[in-house]
């Protein structure tokens, strides 16, 4: 009977002091709690607290931080760059300096001076030398423009060369000589005698007797200003074109018809005409005399 006395003395001993025990942990384990949420509650980092963002804070302390040294780094870097871009932007080769404006004191306007290059230093470098010197002669044509063409369109590039240079001279109204070597080929003869050569390019141009050259040259003379001195003093052509052959220069032979044969009573037999060319055709006695 002791022996079960005392072990249940000892059995309330150790359930008052598990009981104590208890409350204690409890107790113990809420303040861990409040603890923890003080803890959670509370901001891992107030950017509030640090003098650099208060608003009462100096404009020093924000440069002073390292957030301001970010800021200056970074304005350093703005210089530099404006710098470069200036450098690269400027020119290379400086231009003429300013004229100097006059001042606004001054009643008189400024003066301008106008240069006038000379027109004869121009020809002589941009179109060979003067015609006067040419060796080249047309006797018996000193009153007038002869010009020796063809009027065959084989060659296009060749045929516009003479019809432009045809309507230049016929613009002037001066007297011209258009021999057309396809029409007759004793001005192919004629030509070549004169330049002493068998392949002569066409047109070719004489003036008062004087040989010109191709349309190359007629035309540098034109837009120089130079062919209407070398035509002046030329006699006029009519307005009108010629009544015998509208200007074309040939009519037929009046002694064959344009056959190239007449009969020969002696021989009894037909014979080559000897006043027209190998094509029937004479020069027109009124505007080619």
């Amino acid at each position: 009977m002791e022996y079960l006395d005392k072990s249940q003395k000892d059995d309330s001993k150790s359930s008052a002091s598990s009981i104590f025990n208890r409350s204690v942990t409890f107790s113990s384990s809420s303040s861990a709690v409040a603890a923890a949420a003080e803890v959670t509650n509370k901001p891992l980092y107030n950017l509030y607290n640090i003098p650099a963002f208060q608003r009462a804070g100096s404009i020093k302390s924000l440069y002073s931080s390292p957030f301001g040294s970010m800021v200056s780094a970074g304005n350093s870097l703005k210089g530099k760059v404006r710098k470069l871009c200036s450098i690269f932007e400027s020119p290379k080769h400086p231009s003429n300096p300013p004229s100097p404006q006059p001042s606004p004191t001054s009643t008189k306007p400024p003066k301008l001076l106008l240069t006038v290059p000379d027109s004869s230093n121009f020809v002589s470098k941009s179109i060979p030398s003067p015609v006067s010197d040419s060796p080249f002669r047309l006797p018996g044509t000193e009153d007038r423009v002869v010009i020796y063409f063809t009027s065959l369109r084989g060659i296009r590039r060749t045929f516009q060369d003479c019809h432009s240079i045809r309507m230049i001279f016929r613009g002037f109204r001066v007297n011209l000589d258009e021999r057309d070597i396809s029409m007759d080929i004793a001005y192919k003869k004629e030509l070549q005698r004169v330049l002493g050569e068998t392949n002569v390019s066409l047109p070719q141009v004489f003036i008062k007797g004087k040989y010109i050259g191709g349309a190359d040259v007629v035309k540098q003379l034109l837009e120089a200003g130079e062919l209407v001195r070398l035509i002046k003093g030329l006699p006029l052509r009519p307005p009108k074109p010629c009544d015998a052959c509208d200007d074309m220069r040939f009519i037929p032979c009046t002694n064959c018809n344009g056959s190239r044969k007449v009969f020969d009573e002696e021989e009894e037999k037909p014979i080559r005409c000897t006043e027209c060319n190998e094509n029937g055709l004479v020069r027109c006695p009124l505007c080619c005399s």
